[in-house]
């Protein structure tokens, strides 16, 4: 009977949290950050301002919700396109492109580019996106043990690649024609990745560690 009370307790808390962060997010995309107001969420949401403090402390901490919850959909996508490819480091550049590409989806734009900077300092933002930055090394790492690139430090390494292409995500929101510099961008990461490569090694995929990624 207790387990049952828990377990309705948990998914009432669920129901209620993902609402607010469903409603926070429809309302942080087409107002903005800093013109919703609480009201605004919890009357979107159909809950009271107690049963959102319950849940939240302030704005800032459902936009963390709502910017972590964008975060892990992004990784949801990088981590298909790096599945989809048979050779690892074929997998690294479908998935260099795949974040890249997603970025210019309006809704994850607006979130991730044009509203995260405003609401989130610096070191959440990164706190939150370490996620990310670490399945960009698992990938990295498969890629070396395969045999697709020479064997090196992997933090530099990431941090360089991971650096440059949120780099270039910023580049893509502020830009005027996203698909002129998209497919720039990917040209030059083409490039920047045959570099890393030297030179591609035939026959060093390894399906079984591309799956594990």
């Amino acid at each position: 009977m207790e387990t049952n009370v828990r377990r309705s307790q948990q998914e009432r808390t669920r129901a209620t949290t993902g609402a607010l962060v469903a409603a926070a997010r429809e309302l942080f995309i087409s107002d903005g950050f800093s013109v919703t107001s609480l009201d605004a969420i919890c009357a979107k949401a159909g809950v009271t301002r107690g049963a959102f403090y319950h849940h939240f402390s302030n704005k800032e901490h459902i936009f963390r919700e709502v910017y972590a919850a964008d975060q892990r959909e992004l990784a949801v996508v990088v981590r298909r396109a790096f599945q989809a490819e048979q050779d690892p480091w074929d997998g690294m550049a479908a998935g260099c492109g795949a974040m890249l590409k997603a970025s210019l989806e309006p809704a994850l734009r607006q979130i991730t580019m044009v509203e995260a900077p405003g609401a989130l300092d610096w070191s959440t933002m990164r706190n939150i996106q370490a996620g990310c930055k670490e399945q960009m090394r698992r990938g990295l790492d498969i890629a070396i043990k395969a045999g697709c690139i020479p064997d090196r430090p992997l933090d530099p390494l990431t941090s360089l690649l991971y650096g440059g292409i949120c780099e270039i995500a910023l580049a893509l929101a502020d830009s005027t024609d996203q698909r002129a510099v998209l497919e720039d961008s990917l040209a030059e990461l083409d490039l920047v990745l045959a570099g890393v490569a030297g030179r591609h090694t035939p026959g060093c995929a390894h399906k079984d560690q591309v799956e594990s990624y």
